[in-house]
């Protein structure tokens, strides 16, 4: 009834709005995003029609080969590693990232919670790259962790290793899933839980038949956030991964700023990673905002 009410007030609100006030309110958005985003992003789309493009060449679109050359075998291979580095970090950042946002919504006194959080925002106040040279310096042969271990006579190589890619991607964004988890399970009712509790279900059953499907929305949009974030991630890959871990912003920047130089490859690359990161934020609109009731 309350939606009703609020979608009949802003039905009348909008037919009582001239046109010139909508264009007014509209207007400075509109252009900004014009010029900064769908302008940049046709020139990106005519370029990746271009075989071959390099700077100061003329633009002649003149096909979809660009966008082949993605499915040949090398180029495949990154492609299915870039969203095999944004799956199980999104995988793992849901499964790290619940138990915490459970305990600060449910179990931790009110009087923490904040503070709680805001540990976990703090990370987020520096640099992405000073975060990944942070770990460059724990991970190295010679760095933290070595030294701590080599009192029991372990040694680890993680750097420039898959491993040092998930841990540098996983640090960076746990922050954010377990933010918007938090919000989710600060708003589980309570008597759904004691009433489950009551009608004899197990902790496990309550957990799946009422604790999951109420948090579902944030689960969602966590992991959606998680992994748009993950798809596009540069530096973890780069300064963590070595060559071995090429993913598709490190190949988009070889064609743009590298040595290729492969500018119409590199635009069809851009245009199929905003393609996907576009398939993810319609799910987000879509399912991330549904109420358990929906």
């Amino acid at each position: 009834m309350a939606e009703e009410l609020d979608n009949m007030a802003q039905k009348k609100f909008r037919d009582k709005l001239p046109w010139t006030g909508i264009f007014t309110l509209l207007g400075p958005s509109g252009i900004w995003l014009l010029l900064l985003l769908v302008f940049p992003t046709l020139v990106i789309f005519e370029l990746s029609l271009v075989p071959n493009i390099r700077p100061g060449d003329l633009v002649n679109p003149s096909g979809i080969d660009n966008y082949l050359r993605i499915f040949e075998g090398g180029n495949l291979r990154v492609v299915g590693r870039s969203l095999f580095f944004a799956f199980g970090t999104t995988i793992t950042c849901l499964l790290m990232g619940f138990p915490v946002a459970y305990w600060i919504g449910q179990m931790a006194p009110k009087r923490w919670r904040t503070l709680l959080l805001l540990g976990f925002i703090l990370p987020l106040w520096t640099s992405s790259l000073l975060r990944s040279y942070a770990w460059i310096t724990i991970l190295s042969p010679t760095g933290v962790l070595n030294t701590v271990l080599s009192f029991t006579g372990i040694s680890l190589n993680l750097l420039n290793t898959n491993t040092a890619v998930f841990i540098g991607m996983a640090y960076s964004y746990l922050p954010y899933m377990v933010l918007i988890l938090y919000a989710s399970v600060e708003k589980l009712d309570k008597q759904l839980l004691e009433a489950s509790a009551d009608l004899g279900a197990k902790p496990s059953e309550t957990f799946w038949r009422v604790t999951i499907p109420q948090t579902m929305p944030g689960i969602l949009a966590g992991s959606l956030l998680v992994f748009i974030s993950g798809l596009g991630d540069f530096v973890d890959p780069e300064l963590l991964g070595g060559a071995s871990s090429m993913t598709m912003s490190r190949l988009i920047y070889n064609q743009f700023l590298g040595l290729s130089r492969n500018w119409g490859f590199g635009s069809a690359l851009s245009m199929t990673l905003i393609f996907a990161v576009s398939i993810s934020i319609a799910l987000l609109l879509k399912y991330g905002d549904r109420d358990v009731a929906a």
